[in-house]
C-alpha cells in the first residue's frame, strides 16, 4: 500500500516519535522514508546584519543535517532504506510540494496537539499540510 513514506523532522527528541512511527510502517509496507528538514528562511529574513543571518543560516542547515542523520540512523536499525532532502522555504509548502514532486503515498508527521488560541496564535504546519496536501497525510501527536 505504501512504497514511500515522507516524514519530516525538525530534530527534537518530540518529533521522534513521528520518525519511528513512519519506520514502523515502512517496516510494515517494505517502503523506503524519505525524510527531509526544512530551513524555514522567512522566520529569520528578518535578521538586520547579514553577517548573523549567514551565521545562523548555517547554524539551521547543521541542524538539519544532524536531524536527517538520525533519521538515516533509525531507518538502517530496522532496515529500512531512506533518501534524505534538506530543503528551504516554508515548511507546509515544502513538505507539500515534495510529498508530490517525489511521488510519495504517505506523509507522517508530528503535531504538538495544540488547540483554541494556541493553534490560532501559533498555526500549525501539520494543519497546513493536511489541509493542501493530495497525498495522505498521518499526524502523530508528539506532546501531551
Amino acid at each position: 500500500m505504501y512504497d514511500r513514506i515522507l516524514v519530516p523532522t525538525d530534530g527534537s527528541e518530540e518529533g521522534e516519535r513521528a520518525v519511528r512511527h513512519a519506520i514502523d510502517l515502512a517496516v510494515a509496507h517494505d517502503a523506503t522514508i524519505h525524510a527531509i528538514y526544512v530551513v524555514d528562511s522567512a522566520s529569520y529574513g528578518g535578521v538586520p546584519m547579514e553577517t548573523a543571518w549567514e551565521g545562523l543560516h548555517e547554524m539551521l542547515e547543521r541542524e538539519g543535517e544532524t536531524a536527517l542523520d538520525r533519521v538515516v540512523e533509525l531507518a538502517e536499525e530496522s532496515g529500512v532504506p531512506a533518501e534524505t532532502a534538506l530543503l528551504e522555504g516554508t515548511p507546509a509548502k515544502q513538505v507539500v510540494r515534495y510529498a508530490e514532486t517525489e511521488d510519495c503515498d504517505l506523509v507522517v508527521m508530528g503535531t504538538h496537539g495544540r488547540g483554541g488560541i494556541d493553534r490560532l496564535l501559533l498555526g500549525s504546519v501539520a494543519e497546513r499540510v493536511v489541509r493542501s496536501s493530495e497525498v495522505p497525510v498521518l499526524t502523530v501527536q508528539v506532546s501531551g
